[in-house]
């Protein structure tokens, strides 16, 4: 590949993000250079395994993103609203202002779908087909950011590689529903923590194998389409209990009591912590089962990359893998 800056750096917009970091990680493999736009000062950027080129700047500000991404082939848009909030009012923004960097410097957009446009009316597998109807204000926003990006493909040429996938997990992902709920505490859990009932299936991004679906993407973006919306099947549990009984096997504690997850308490602290009401919002993706179809996927890369279960849950609860 290319060193000359053009063909090989990309601007990630939220790399210190799990998504943002891991699909960095994977595209350093193939020969780019990394750009970073951050508001932190130079003393708490943390450190990565790989050459980082920091901008100063706040993925809010047009005039930022502009400058940052010149001479950028890709922009990884990972970056999410501070604080697990203000989704109308940031979210769209942010993206507009990659979109507009996008069409100057003639940069692919890299995007990191999620499953909130979606809804508990929707079929319990979905394609890249099935419709849209969200019923949340974070999905509602969420479909309104693929839109954007749809009509940006469509009107004014931009290329966008995006990928929808279920919740995330994997190393380094420190705020998410597996770390913080499902497997809260490691390897000195007391319990393991069961978000669905029994029988309601949900899916799970695992991180790296994520981030190594968009990379392979990139390395054959000249032969997609503008617009690339794929699906991410990653670790469907079927049964709701494939995750549990996989943390208990790597913990090498497969008597660990399982205990419904207190979603009371969400409840009670709603009234007083933003964040506990923005997560009650999505409830429904823990009470209906969503798969998703990767055919698509699978068709143009010939396999999805798949860390096997008990290995990508081992990096999470940092255990040795028991006999």
């Amino acid at each position: 590949m290319s060193t000359s800056p053009s063909a090989s750096t990309v601007l990630v917009l939220g790399l210190t993000g799990a998504i943002g970091g891991a699909i960095a990680k994977a595209l350093t493999c193939r020969g780019f250079l990394i750009r970073a736009l951050t508001r932190r000062p130079a003393t708490e950027r943390p450190s990565f395994g790989f050459p980082v080129d920091w901008r100063d700047g706040d993925a809010r500000d047009a005039a930022s993103v502009r400058v940052a991404a010149e001479g950028a082939s890709l922009i990884v848009h990972g970056v999410n609203p501070p604080g697990y909030a203000r989704w109308r009012e940031d979210a769209l923004p942010m993206l507009a202002n990659s979109i507009a960097a996008a069409k100057t410097v003639g940069a692919t957009i890299v995007f990191p779908g999620n499953v909130y446009v979606y809804s508990s009316a929707s079929p319990a597998v979905v394609s890249e087909t099935t419709p849209r109807q969200p019923t949340t204000r974070k999905g509602q926003v969420r479909l309104e950011m693929e839109e954007m990006l749809e009509q940006a493909a469509r009107e004014h040429g931009v290329r966008v590689i995006a990928i929808r996938a279920g919740d995330f997990f994997g190393p380094g992902v420190t705020n998410s529903w597996f770390a913080q709920a499902l497997a809260k505490g490691g390897i000195a859990a007391t319990s393991v923590q069961r978000l669905t009932r029994p029988g309601i299936g949900h899916a799970w991004a695992y991180v790296p194998d994520l981030a190594e679906a968009f990379a392979r993407l990139v390395d054959i973006r000249a032969d997609l389409p503008n617009y690339t919306m794929l699906n991410f099947a990653g670790h469907y549990d079927a049964t709701g209990h494939d995750m549990t009984d996989a943390v208990r096997r790597v913990l090498g504690r497969p008597d660990l009591p399982v205990k419904p997850f207190p979603w009371i308490i969400l409840w009670l602290a709603a009234p007083f912590v933003r964040f506990m009401r923005e997560a009650i919002e999505m409830r429904w993706l823990w009470k209906k089962s969503l798969a998703l179809d990767n055919r698509r996927l699978v068709g143009l890369l010939g396999q999805e990359p798949h860390t096997q279960l008990d290995e990508a849950v081992r990096t999470v609860v940092g255990a040795e893998l028991h006999p």
